[in-house]
């Protein structure tokens, strides 16, 4: 959807100009890009950067930066877990806003060493290219305050995908409560 809204933002019309090809499943993507299904494909991290790497493929735009501040990762809970559980969810919340401050007092490759053991399929310098790449494009939030802004956005292209039939009012789907005691609380 935000590649379609992307498209759509820069004048591109669907089935006009171009077409998406949207019946290979998300893990195979970059295997049929390599055999030559489609001119570009959307590929998350590290994905993108092995493409490049093998020099079948090459990040030629960010989707992210180029849609706007889109929040692809939330945290949701029911109402009744937060209001039976509000020392967890603050607890999970702080160590968040904790993992971001070290983020941002560490330098690329610091990051990389760390987050190695989990992309068994990477290696150091790519992990520290797809940082720097991360870094240069401001990807990352620096505190967990959800702000209407990306909420709105993320409605527009939804709505714009044909996935939303109706708005969502922030205030009945957010709390920002937690991470904004977060904020307040840690330094």
């Amino acid at each position: 959807m935000v590649l379609e809204y992307v498209l759509k933002q820069n004048g591109l019309e669907i089935g006009k100009d171009l077409e998406i090809i949207n019946n290979i499943s998300f893990e195979s993507t970059a295997g049929a890009f390599s055999a030559d299904i489609g001119d570009y494909t959307a590929e998350f991290e590290p994905t993108a950067s092995a493409l490049e790497n093998s020099q079948k493929g090459y990040v030629v735009a960010s989707l992210g930066t180029e849609s706007g501040y889109v929040p692809y990762t939330v945290y949701m809970a029911t109402k009744s877990y937060i209001n039976e559980n509000p020392e967890i969810i603050q607890k999970f919340t702080n160590a968040i806003y904790k993992a971001q401050i070290w983020m941002s007092e560490h330098t690329a490759s610091e990051i990389a060493e760390a987050i190695l053991p989990y992309f068994t399929d990477s290696d150091i310098d790519t992990l520290t290219k797809i940082i720097d790449r991360y870094n240069s494009q401001d990807t990352w939030k620096t505190d967990p305050v959800f702000d209407k802004d990306g909420f709105d956005l993320i409605q527009d292209i939804m709505e714009n995908g044909g996935e939303l039939e109706k708005r969502v009012p922030f205030e009945e789907m957010v709390t920002t409560d937690f991470a904004q005691k977060a904020v307040d609380s840690i330094k």
